[in-house]
């Protein structure tokens, strides 16, 4: 069966893509840590991280460093913060989290409950951001 993330992927399911190539795809998380917290997925459905080929590993931490820059030129943070867990969905994904503080990366917190139009218009900033 499907993750949730290859049916967003297979555009089952609506999300809020903020950067896309023909390997990898970014959208924001629903319920963030912080307001741009994004998730990066490779398209192959794979479980967990250190199972993909050393050149898909590689080629995903380039593709999340290019994600990263646009989080940081459009949303206000001191920089981004990256989690790869690997728990909650069983297809690799990496968390991209704007940070404050330290705490905005611990996932014990509560998350956020931010509007469609709050994500929309946030997704819209890093989009913009990703393109230029």
């Amino acid at each position: 069966m499907a993750t949730v993330f290859t049916r967003i992927i297979n555009r089952e399911i609506p999300a809020q893509i903020v950067a896309e190539n023909d390997r990898f795809i970014a959208f924001l998380d629903i319920m963030p840590l912080a307001h741009g917290h994004t998730l990066v997925v490779p398209k192959r459905e794979n479980d967990y991280i250190f199972d993909l080929t050393d050149q898909e590993l590689a080629d995903l931490m380039v593709f999340s460093k290019k994600v990263a820059d646009a989080i940081r030129s459009s949303v206000d943070c001191l920089r981004v913060g990256v989690a790869v867990i690997g728990l909650e969905v069983p297809h690799t994904h990496v968390h991209l989290v704007p940070l404050r503080t330290a705490d905005d990366i611990n996932f014990g917190r509560p998350k956020l409950s931010p509007t469609r139009e709050e994500l929309a218009s946030t997704a819209d900033r890093i989009r913009a951001a990703f393109s230029k």
